[in-house]
C-alpha cells in the first residue's frame, strides 16, 4: 500500500510540473484596432520581426493607442517632390503622449527578417534607422521600395515590417482616400481602442513572407 501511495504521489507531482512548465512563447498575435472609421484587425508576426512586434505589441497592452490617431495619408497627388513614391496611412500615440514613448528601438531589415512590404502590411515609421518608437504605417497596395534596398529612404536600410492586415483592409482605403491638408489627415482619424485579441501559432510559410531571407 505504502508503495502504490508513493506512486500516486509521484505522479501527482509529475502531473502539477508538467501543467505548471511554461509553453513556447506565442510566435504571432492579433490585435484589434477599433478606430472611428472602422476596425482593423492586425496580425502581428512576433516569429519573424520579434523585436518590432513585441514593441508594437507593448504600445498596445499599455493603452498607450488608445485615443490615438491615424494622421497621415500618402497617396500619389500630395508627394510630388519624391521621386519614388509610395501609398500609406500613419497613425500614432496621442500626441499628448508622446513624450512618454520608450526608448528607439533596433532596425529589423527585411533583408533579415524575409518580411516584405505587399499590400496591407503594418510596419515601423522611422527617420533614421534605429530610430522607430510608436508610430506605425499601414501599405496600400505593394510597396517594395521600403524593403531594404529600396529607394524611397536615401540611406537603402528599407523598415520595418512586422505584420499584415488580415481584416478591414476596406477602412485602411476609406482612411487613405480621407480628406488631407497635404498629407495631414483634416480631420485625423481616432484610435478608439487598441487591443491584443489572443496569442496565435503561426507557420513560416506567410503570405507576407520572401521566399528568401536574402535582400529585397
Amino acid at each position: 500500500m505504502q508503495t502504490i501511495a508513493f506512486l500516486l504521489l509521484l505522479a501527482l507531482r509529475s502531473s502539477t510540473a508538467a501543467k505548471a512548465a511554461p509553453g513556447p512563447a506565442p510566435a504571432a498575435a492579433r490585435v484589434l484596432l477599433e478606430t472611428a472609421a472602422g476596425e482593423i484587425e492586425i496580425l502581428v508576426d512576433v516569429a519573424h520581426a520579434p523585436v518590432t512586434a513585441r514593441n508594437f505589441l507593448r504600445y498596445v497592452e499599455d493603452g498607450a493607442y488608445d485615443g490615438g490617431l491615424f494622421h497621415r495619408t500618402v497617396t500619389p497627388e500630395n508627394q510630388p517632390d519624391k521621386k519614388v513614391k509610395i501609398d500609406v496611412i500613419q497613425a500614432g500615440v496621442p500626441p499628448a503622449r508622446e513624450k512618454l514613448d520608450r526608448p528607439p528601438i533596433p532596425l529589423e531589415r527585411t533583408r533579415d527578417t524575409g518580411l516584405s512590404h505587399v499590400d496591407g502590411a503594418v510596419s515601423m515609421a522611422r527617420d533614421s534607422p534605429d530610430s522607430a518608437t510608436s508610430d506605425f504605417f499601414i501599405c496600400v497596395g505593394p510597396q517594395p521600395s521600403l524593403d531594404f534596398g529600396g529607394a524611397r529612404n536615401p540611406d537603402g536600410q528599407g523598415f520595418a515590417a512586422f505584420g499584415r492586415v488580415v481584416r478591414g483592409m476596406d477602412v485602411v482605403r476609406r482612411i487613405w482616400r480621407s480628406p488631407a491638408k497635404g498629407q495631414a489627415l483634416e480631420p485625423p482619424v481616432e484610435i478608439l481602442r487598441a487591443s491584443v485579441l489572443a496569442p496565435q501559432p503561426i507557420g513560416s510559410n506567410l503570405p507576407w513572407k520572401k521566399r528568401s531571407a536574402g535582400g529585397s
